[in-house]
């Protein structure tokens, strides 16, 4: 962690995502990864106390959103879903230092596009096409 003191704050801007098989994915934004644990909820007898225990584990799709680019490789991908063609990857959302290395790395698997959005256009504005691409995933590691 070159420059990094242990305590500083990391910024929301240096990350990298990696998904196997896409060699053009430059992003502008990453949201959704989240893990959650389902509370099963129960009551013995006549006791006062309800107990709570863990159940099934479930994730977050996640969002990645960039500006439009001339790349065929993530709508082609989505394509094959909708053709009735899951083909899951594996990927990587990679926090950075500010050199550009990496400080840690979570890693998804099991992931295939679950939706696909572009092409808000007005002829008027000044903003860039922006594609978002929605990933579901089955499980999470943070390496």
């Amino acid at each position: 962690m070159a420059g990094r003191r242990p305590f500083d704050a990391i910024g929301q801007f240096n990350f990298k995502v990696e998904i196997e098989g896409v060699t053009q994915a430059a992003f502008k934004s990453c949201d959704g990864l989240t893990s959650e644990t389902e509370v099963i909820v129960s009551k013995a007898g006549s006791s006062l106390i309800e107990r709570k225990r863990p159940g099934r584990h479930k994730y977050g799709n996640i969002k990645l959103k960039r500006g439009y680019v001339n790349s065929k490789e993530l709508w082609e991908w989505r394509k094959r879903v909708m053709d009735g063609h899951i083909d899951r990857r594996s990927g990587s959302l990679i926090i950075c230092d500010d050199d550009g290395s990496e400080i840690t790395r979570f890693n998804f698997f099991e992931a295939w596009p679950a939706s696909w959005k572009s092409l808000s256009l007005d002829g008027k504005g000044s903003d860039m096409t922006v594609e978002e691409l929605e990933i579901a995933y089955e499980k999470l590691e943070k390496a």
